[in-house]
């Protein structure tokens, strides 16, 4: 199985513990990418890939923030190393963001309206219709 991407630097201790599931979510995003992507549309070819982007900074993020298994030079040699997205880490720890799924949810410039995405709207204020045609725009329904 082939390695995480790492630098020549030699990673902290405590790495032993998290390799193997970084490793195997790694081993999936590699899967990801190469999968075939005739018959869907681009932003349906890259959901797979954003769904285990945010696996891999949920799991560190829960390790540094929620358990406290890892310690801080861990917790910033996978943010230096890019494994986890520092970005979408921060926005995580603001109140209000705490579930969001990718930063393309909150970018205005990338919908029609320059407005959020439809994860970023309470499910109680949405109607059934508006649901059924937005609800592919975003990797948390997908």
């Amino acid at each position: 199985m082939p390695k995480v991407r790492r630098s020549r630097k030699p990673p902290p201790e405590g790495w032993e513990l998290i390799e193997p599931t970084l490793e195997e979510l790694e081993q999936k995003m590699r899967e990801a990418e190469t999968e075939p992507h005739e018959g869907k549309r681009k932003q349906e070819s890259l959901w797979p890939i954003f769904k285990i982007h945010h696996q891999k900074s949920r799991y560190i993020y829960d390790l540094f923030y929620r358990r406290k298994a890892i310690s801080r030079e861990l917790y910033q040699y996978c943010l230096d190393e890019k494994i986890a997205d520092a970005n979408l880490i921060a926005k995580w720890k603001k109140t209000g963001y705490e579930n969001l799924c990718c930063l393309r949810c909150i970018q205005t410039r990338d919908t029609n309206f320059a407005t959020n995405c439809i994860c970023r709207v309470p499910k109680s204020k949405l109607e059934e219709d508006e649901t059924e045609s937005v609800i592919k725009l975003c990797i948390k329904y997908a």
